[in-house]
């Protein structure tokens, strides 16, 4: 074993020395209460042999002799052992937690005492001669390298598991070990590549020691008493395993290259480099495949914890799942993926019943072929997984089908590549439908825990498609009800024309050698065909008309809506006492004055009065239009006058109230009602005026 060099080395691990003493003088006085606290006495004790150990070292550099040398490298594995004690105190359940279950795998806590004996056993192999020094080197390097990995190990699960209120206090400590340990691995790494320990690491050790003792001391202050809230979850401990078999792995690797570089002559170098890459891709390529990790986490289930889902991590990841999708066509496949991750399918299919259909059909299918067949909902399968809600195992199923009462499989489903596990989706007492997962990637026992939780998260899933299905129909209802209620307005609309018609008709048998009723009677049919040209656009393009908000002339409307009605027979009294221009369009609201009116008409006697006022009130343009009919109570004007389908009128739909109060209010406008029963009834139509500047602001600020 190579000598460091001395000078170095000496005040490296004099340094060190120093430093682990008053780390153990402070951990004894202010560090916490050593006599009750165990955690304490072994970070304590730690620290001691840390101290013991760097003297050994300062000693074995100095006089270089062999028994210096075996001193320093059994104190290195106390020393090791020291604090593997400590982390696993640290992750082990304190005496309050009576009853809880162990926190670190027990095959990693095994290895680790393991581990320390092996190092106790290679020193007595030396001293006993069973190894020459030159295997006891070799062997002294391979162990050196195998304890700095568990120590990593170690450290990564108490980082992983320290709760988030709990990581301010633990991290020194973790950043601290964790340069001691990577540290160590990579001295022992390079001794392994080139067969003796590097003198210049070697002489620096004690100094990345005392580097890291204030870290130390940083996480002794913050954790006195060392309780740290830990959490383990199957998913800590499948990274755990999974870093400690990759770890085992590479020492075995390293360990054959150099077995085939010292044993390979002059070839020796070349195959050890070919073998030390072949093996990294190899473990590329276990850790990225699919199978490899199933059954590493089946692995972790069964033999560290009494449950075999840590239910917590099952339930997020699979609503998360769920509520990714982006569309509702992928939420199908959204539920296969959620079940299938359960149980570590592949593959899968989603079979739906449509609303108001009879048979389950494929709707989403995930590494499977398209599958055009199609269940019964009555069909003894359909009904079997209704009434008892089960999972069903195709492979238990083939070995004893006795236990599934008779079940007959369809055809079909015998048919479907790798079908393994059928998960009903039910709703209350009704199937939504049913998953099919494929054969998993690793060896799965389907126990009563499976089996539980697929039935949940089947609930769960279909809760969701049940959703979703109800969301589209409310939306497909609401496009019909947008349909439905624009196709009133036009009836309404096609309602008046009809009338208008049907009275010109009407007076067409008398006047109809009347030169100026034949003129009056082409601009009225004229009218209505564009009228009924505009409701056509209306039904293609929606519900508002074409061209934006403009001016409109209110006397202009007022006299013909006047004229119009002096047609009819029925005189009314207009009175506008200046000209006014409001917002809107000046066909839809002639239209909406105009019903207003006719409903003051209709509900008047033919020797009744209906009249119609226009003044302005400030920004705002008054509409006043009354009348002297049988009018209202307070009652139908708060419950039934603005709504659609309630009127009066034995005849009417009550569709054009509705419509004129929706038009006046998207103009920022409103109507006013004052009605009394056997008094008649003033309906007072509040509109913005339509404001024309005919000077500029500099004009106005230049006059003034």
């Amino acid at each position: 074993m190579d000598t460091a060099d001395t000078p170095l080395a000496f005040w490296s691990f004099s340094l060190a020395a120093a430093g682990y003493v008053a780390l153990a003088a402070y951990l004894l006085t202010a560090g916490g209460d050593w006599r009750h606290n165990a955690r304490t006495r072994r970070i304590g004790y730690a620290a001691v042999l840390s101290a013991i150990w760097a003297l050994a070292s300062l000693l074995s550099a100095e006089a270089g002799r062999p028994l210096a040398v075996l001193s320093a490298a059994l104190l290195d594995t106390c020393r090791y052992g020291a604090w593997y004690a400590f982390l696993i105190s640290v992750l082990s359940p304190g005496p309050a937690d009576s009853g809880a279950r162990p926190r670190l795998p027990a095959m990693l806590v095994q290895a680790c005492w393991l581990m320390v004996a092996l190092g106790v056993a290679i020193q007595g192999a030396l001293l006993t001669g069973w190894l020459k020094p030159e295997e006891w080197l070799r062997a002294l390097i391979l162990h050196g390298l195998s304890s700095a990995v568990l120590g990593l190990v170690l450290v990564e699960q108490l980082f992983r598991t320290v709760s988030d209120d709990s990581i301010w206090n633990i991290k020194p400590l973790c950043l601290a070990l964790l340069f001691q340990f990577g540290f160590d691995l990579y001295l022992f790494s390079d001794a392994m590549m080139f067969s003796h320990i590097d003198p210049d690491a070697l002489a620096v050790r004690g100094f990345i020691h005392v580097i890291t003792l204030p870290l130390l001391m940083l996480s002794s202050e913050r954790s006195r008493d060392w309780t740290s809230k830990i959490r383990l979850s199957q998913k800590v401990a499948f990274h755990s395993v999974t870093l400690l078999f990759a770890g085992a792995y590479l020492l075995f690797v390293a360990g054959v290259g150099y077995y085939v570089r010292y044993f390979g002559g002059d070839w020796g170098r070349a195959f050890q480099l070919a073998l030390v890459f072949a093996g990294l891709l190899t473990l590329g390529i276990l850790l990225v495949s699919g199978s490899m990790r199933a059954k590493i986490k089946v692995l972790v289930g069964k033999h560290f914890f009494h449950y075999r889902y840590d239910y917590r991590e099952e339930w997020l990841r699979f609503t998360q799942t769920l509520t990714t999708q982006d569309s509702p066509q992928s939420m199908g496949q959204q539920v296969i993926r959620g079940l299938a991750n359960m149980v570590e399918s592949p593959a899968g299919m989603l079979c739906l019943r449509e609303a108001g259909q009879d048979n389950y059909v494929q709707t989403a299918r995930w590494n499977l072929p398209e599958c055009t067949a199609s269940e019964a909902h009555d069909s003894p399968f359909c009904q079997f997984l209704i009434s008892s809600g089960w999972v069903i195992n195709m492979e238990e199923y083939r070995c004893f089908p006795a236990r599934y009462n008779d079940l007959e499989i369809p055809g079909w489903l015998s048919e479907v590549p790798n079908a393994w596990l059928i998960v009903p989706l039910m709703v209350g007492h009704d199937m939504q439908g049913f998953v099919i997962l494929a054969s998993a990637r690793t060896p799965i026992s389907v126990n009563w825990e499976v089996n539980d939780l697929l039935r949940t998260a089947g609930c769960q899933a279909a809760s969701f498609l049940a959703k979703m299905q109800a969301t589209e129909a409310l939306l497909e209802i609401r496009k019909f009800d947008a349909f439905n209620k624009m196709s009133a307005f036009v009836v309404h609309d096609l309602k008046n024309i009809v009338t208008q018609l049907s009275l010109m008709l009407k007076n067409a048998e008398r006047h109809r050698d009347n030169p100026e009723f034949q003129q009056d009677m082409l601009m009225t049919v004229d009218h209505a065909v564009e009228r009924m040209r505009q409701l056509m656009l209306q039904l293609r393009e929606g519900a508002k008309p074409p061209g934006g908000v403009c001016g409109v002339s209110l006397d202009d409307i007022a006299q013909r809506i006047q004229k119009d009605k002096m047609k009819q027979g029925r005189p009314i009294e207009i009175d506008c006492q200046e000209h006014l221009v409001a917002r809107g369009h000046d066909e839809r609201l002639e239209r909406v004055l105009g019903h207003l009116v006719q409903n003051a008409l209709d509900a008047s006697a033919p020797s009744g009065r209906v009249w119609l006022h226009i003044t302005r009130q400030n920004d705002r343009a008054l509409i006043e239009v009354g009348d002297t009919g049988h009018g209202m109570s307070k009652e139908f004007i708060r419950d039934r006058l603005f709504k659609p389908f309630q009127s009066t009128k034995e005849a009417g739909m009550g569709i054009g109230a509705y419509e004129s109060a929706q038009y006046i209010r998207e103009l920022g406008g409103e109507m006013l009602v004052d009605s009394e029963p056997g008094r008649g009834t003033r309906i007072t139509v509040a509109l913005p005026l339509f404001v024309i500047r005919t000077e500029s602001d500099l004009r106005e600020r230049i006059s003034a």
